[in-house]
């Protein structure tokens, strides 16, 4: 019982950093669309933009990218080891706490997907 109780909780652990992660990606994300938004209106509509401000987007989208890449190769991480490591016991769980573990894997899965596009938009 009480490695049903282990395994419930390590899931809805790995369910809630994956949702955070993602959370923290798109707020960085919003933030800088948003700051970036924010000084193009600064300038005017007639004003033209330096390299300084050109060089400080790329930077802008360069760290996202390199965000959302950590985060997918994390997610990556996290669902090769839960893999690994639950695959035996889920055969002996009852089949809602196999259920609850398929899906948590598939939304890890998912997740993952989602960063990788983010980080390799040119793809």
């Amino acid at each position: 019982m009480q490695e049903r109780k282990d395994l419930s909780g390590l899931a809805s652990d790995v369910a809630n950093r994956a949702r955070d992660a993602a959370y923290v990606a798109v707020g960085l994300g919003i933030l800088g669309f948003q700051k970036a938004q924010a000084r193009r209106r600064g300038l005017g509509p007639f004003a033209a933009r330096d390299r300084h401000d050109d060089e400080r987007l790329a930077q802008l989208r360069g760290g996202i990218v390199e965000g959302a890449r950590q985060l997918a190769e994390w997610a990556d991480a996290t669902t090769h080891v839960l893999s690994e490591s639950l695959e035996p016991l889920e055969a002996q769980l009852p089949e809602p706490a196999r259920e609850l573990a398929g899906k948590a894997r598939a939304g890890l899965c998912a997740i993952g997907a989602q960063l990788r596009q983010v980080a390799s938009p040119g793809t």
